[in-house]
């Protein structure tokens, strides 16, 4: 019978020793930051004049235009998602699609010269818009 007694007390220790928890005092909780929404509608974290910097006009940037394609320099940083939503918010169109392209800055020699130099880099992104939709750049 000494066994069966140890295990009631055990039991009887273990019940006493557990402490109901505690109740947790009734504080506001504190909000966190809403963060941005991933996805084609996703909210513009950045200012769109420093997203895309130019039109690029060039002679190939020209005949892309009756296409209905547009050539932006943009800033190093900028993501796709980020163009798409710079475009809407300073054109009022909504792109199809965007391509991005960068040129990295390469050494050259100047040809009467002779002297070194460096080609600065950038960064384009094309963007393809649906038919009818327009951007005046001029």
């Amino acid at each position: 019978m000494a066994i069966f007694s140890k295990k009631e007390e055990q039991a009887a220790k273990e019940v006493s020793t557990k402490k109901a928890p505690a109740k947790k005092a009734d504080k506001p909780k504190e909000k966190k930051p809403a963060k941005a929404i991933r996805g084609g509608g996703a909210a513009l974290t950045k200012v769109p004049t420093r997203i895309i910097k130019t039109p690029r006009i060039t002679e190939k940037a020209a005949y892309m235009t009756v296409n209905h394609t547009y050539v932006f320099e943009v800033s190093q940083d900028a993501t796709k998602r980020d163009v798409v939503a710079a475009v809407k918010a300073l054109y009022n169109v909504t792109p199809r699609k965007v391509n991005m392209v960068t040129k990295r800055p390469r050494a050259f020699v100047s040809r009467f010269r002779g002297r070194r130099g460096v080609k600065t880099g950038m960064k384009k992104a094309y963007v393809f818009l649906k038919k009818g939709d327009k951007i005046d750049l001029a």
